[in-house]
């Protein structure tokens, strides 16, 4: 009797024996499914990139509707842009600044870059096209440019030629219209066409040369006259990913974002024009 019965308890135990093992390996198995769960989920919901953007200052209020699009349709990507003069945004690429996407003004500072080998030429396109105007203190009365030569206008504010793509813009419109000589005395120069913008409007100059885009809804000023294309350059802004983007392909769905309709009508909002 005490044989039969030590051999149902050993019989007993080797069944809860192997249901545990059951329960454990189930137990193991689904773990091992919940991790391998996990970390497909934390790659599909993948890691925030955040892009460097170099963009001309006259890009300010229009950055900020593209940002917010561009996350919409892109909700893992951070942009961090980074405004300021073409030349400006040039020289810090060059000493090393971290850039994805660099957005010029003028295609002298983006040349530049190809030419020593941190833009491919080919990687190069337009982006967009401006147009340059006058504005002037609510109040001034300008008819046409020769008017500039009139004593009761004793500042005029534009860009720095040197590095200023629209200041370069406004000296060619005053060699073309032969003023420059009789107004250079009264050129105040600004280190970016916002900075000009300014001067009108607190006073310092009665007038200034500054991007349609820029006084695009801009109510202390008037555009008293929007300059001749054949008194200047054409005004186009390239934009190009940089060669050394550890952000390649995202950097690309920006530019191709800011290429499309969607991204073209939001610059369209802000002054800007389609590219021919």
């Amino acid at each position: 009797m005490k044989k039969k019965f030590g051999i149902l308890t050993l019989a007993l135990c080797l069944m809860l024996g192997a249901v545990g093992c059951s329960n454990s390996n189930s137990s193991s198995s689904s773990n091992a499914s919940g991790s391998s769960s996990d970390a497909s989920s934390s790659q599909s919901s993948g890691k925030e990139i955040e892009l460097n953007i170099s963009a001309a200052a006259s890009l300010q209020e229009a950055m900020v509707e593209i940002e917010k699009e561009f996350k919409e349709v892109n909700p893992d990507v951070k942009l961090t842009v980074n405004l300021g003069s073409s030349g400006t945004l040039m020289q810090q690429i060059q000493e090393g600044a971290d850039c994805d996407v660099f957005i010029s003004a003028g295609a002298k500072q983006m040349d530049a870059l190809v030419e020593d080998g941190t833009i491919n030429k080919d990687d190069v396109k337009t982006l967009l096209i401006n147009d340059l105007v006058l504005v002037a203190a609510k109040g001034e009365k300008i008819d046409s440019l020769d008017d500039l030569k009139n004593d009761s206008i004793t500042k005029i504010a534009i860009g720095d030629p040197e590095s200023v793509p629209a200041g370069k813009y406004a000296k060619e419109v005053l060699d073309n219209t032969n003023l420059y000589d009789s107004v250079q005395n009264k050129l105040v120069l600004g280190k970016d066409v916002k900075q000009v913008l300014s001067y009108v409007q607190q006073g310092a100059a009665q007038v200034g040369f500054v991007y349609l885009s820029d006084a695009h809804g801009v109510d202390d000023v008037d555009v008293v006259l929007t300059t001749d294309e054949d008194t200047h350059s054409e005004i186009a802004y390239p934009i190009a990913v940089l060669k050394n983007s550890k952000k390649t392909d995202a950097a690309k769905q920006f530019e191709d974002f800011l290429l499309s309709d969607a991204g073209q009508n939001i610059l369209e909002k802000y002054g800007f024009k389609k590219a021919k």
